[in-house]
């Protein structure tokens, strides 16, 4: 049944004497019905990174993070316009499992993440979200805030757009 449920593979194994023993191993598939801490791994890490080197070392350590993240999505929105590269940076967000949409009102543009990409690590340090909006603003292009927020109770991380002529910068309010 397990086998058949695909939860389980079955291999010969040759010992010296006798007949091939089966040998039983969990799938993909099996493993991925088992807890994953890596929520705790990633907040343990984070801690341990501000306590060694400090706030400002764990901001630009999340940074480069994000960029890390945005980097493979930058060819789809190079010379694009900011409309443009709001719809996409959406659509990728989605891509990546999150509920979201984006609308735009008096020249802003608003991205509504309804879903966290990484909730139990957001709740033990919010350091993570200003990662989020880093992506945001690399992906867009232009001025990026964090507006409302899940973890303050609210129905959405809304990320507030705005087109600018100097270079981008993030915040996390």
């Amino acid at each position: 049944m397990l086998e058949r449920d695909g939860l389980v593979e079955a291999r010969e194994e040759r010992g010296r004497v006798g007949r091939p023993t089966l040998v039983y191993s969990l799938t993909d598939k099996a493993d991925s019905l088992y807890p994953k801490r890596y929520d705790m791994l990633a907040s343990v890490l984070l801690e341990e990174i501000r306590a060694t080197d400090g706030n400002e070392r764990l901001h630009r350590l999340l940074q480069k993070v994000a960029s890390r993240l945005a980097t493979p999505h930058m060819n789809k929105l190079e010379g694009r316009p900011l409309p443009e590269r709001v719809a996409e940076t959406a659509r990728i967000m989605e891509e990546q499992g999150c509920l979201v949409d984006y609308a735009e009102s008096g020249g802003d543009y608003f991205i509504d993440e309804y879903t966290c990409p990484f909730p139990k690590v957001a709740e033990r340090d919010r350091s993570v979200c200003a990662l989020h909006v880093e992506f945001v603003r690399l992906l867009s292009g232009a001025d990026t805030r964090l507006t409302r927020s899940l973890l303050r109770g609210e129905n959405s991380c809304t990320y507030r757009i705005r087109p600018v002529d100097k270079p981008a910068r993030a915040a996390a309010n």
